[in-house]
């Protein structure tokens, strides 16, 4: 799954360089879409063709996994990344970031999310149906994605060079990508074929989910909080490693904040709409945690050093808080 996710990214970077896009829109978009596609097929997955019980929780627990990965465990990697490029002199000690494009990226996660938040809450309550008004917010988020991606891909280009490495297919078989129908095709290609290996992949991760879960006695939701989330963010948090360490901070941080704005949509969208969204506990303290630490992301941009790897290493402490309540509940609520 992470291998035919890393091809699709390559082949989505292509495509993004050929319709002449700006690298926030890259970044953010084609390449932050990409590479949550693993998290998005894998509670598709799980909610049309696992089991009418378990299938449901590891899909919910696949889609609120997700923007708690990315809003705690991606930044502290990154944290550590530009860290070590600062350390060796590689680079200042903070992002260097388009500020308007990083804060739109953390507004449009937080109110979304927040929408998500409310519907949770609102699904738990016994006293009313709760599903019309999940459709509601479900409508909502897609129109507000819909918005989100009008103003992202209007963004001007104003690089001088991109950051796209050979397509794969054109190394194996030759021929330019960045010309010609030829190399359209190729982009094209290979970008179908690692969606289906992709899709293969999640198919598989989900069932040994489900048969982990049976057979070590650990409740669905917690084990595909913290496991399904950790392989399949894996992506994201290589391409944006690789694009900090070459101070293309708009790259590294846009992909990870892009993946958050598409979680808090597209998913949750689908979760609304085809299961109850019935979040437990620990599901509403990922959600919690997520928010608090883009609340603090956001915070951080306007301030005059804005995002330093300080900033995205404490964003790390709220993962290891979240592991601590995950203890607790298996000791004493088991």
């Amino acid at each position: 799954m992470l291998l035919s996710c890393e091809v699709f990214t390559n082949g989505i970077e292509w495509l993004g360089l050929r319709l002449g896009l700006a690298e926030t829109a890259t970044g953010s978009v084609l390449a932050a879409v990409g590479t949550a596609m693993p998290e998005t097929i894998v509670p598709l997955i799980a909610i049309f063709f696992g089991g009418a019980i378990k299938g449901e929780e590891v899909g919910v627990g696949a889609i609120l996994g997700a923007p708690f990965m990315l809003a705690t465990l991606a930044m502290f990697v990154g944290g550590v990344a530009v860290l070590w490029r600062h350390r060796k002199k590689k680079g200042p000690a903070h992002l260097k970031l388009r500020r308007d494009h990083a804060e739109r990226d953390m507004r449009h996660f937080i109110v979304m999310y927040v929408l998500a938040f409310i519907a949770a809450l609102l699904s738990v309550q016994s006293y009313f149906d709760a599903h019309p008004v999940n459709i509601g917010i479900a409508i909502v988020l897609l129109i507000a994605y819909g918005y989100y991606l009008n103003r992202t891909l209007r963004d001007e280009k104003v690089e001088k060079s991109n950051s796209c490495p050979a397509l794969y297919l054109c190394r194996l078989f030759g021929g330019e990508a960045g010309s010609g129908r030829y190399g359209f095709w190729m982009i094209v290609l290979q970008v179908v074929a690692a969606l289906i290996g992709i899709i293969i992949g999640a198919r598989i991760f989900v069932d040994e989910v489900e048969n982990v879960s049976t057979a070590v006695g650990i409740p669905t939701l917690i084990l595909s909080l913290l496991i399904a989330p950790i392989a399949t963010e894996l992506p994201e948090k290589f391409n944006s490693v690789i694009w900090y360490l070459h101070a293309k901070d708009t790259l590294g941080f846009g992909n990870i904040t892009g993946a958050m704005v598409f979680q808090s949509s597209i998913p949750v969208s689908i979760g609304l709409l085809f299961t109850t969204w019935h979040v437990d506990t620990l599901g509403f303290a990922s959600m919690a945690i997520a928010l608090l630490g883009s609340a603090w992301m956001l915070y951080s941009i306007s301030r005059p050093k804005g995002i330093t790897y300080g900033v995205m290493l404490a964003s790390g402490s709220l993962y290891v808080v979240y592991i601590a309540l995950v203890a607790i509940q298996l000791l004493f609520y088991p």
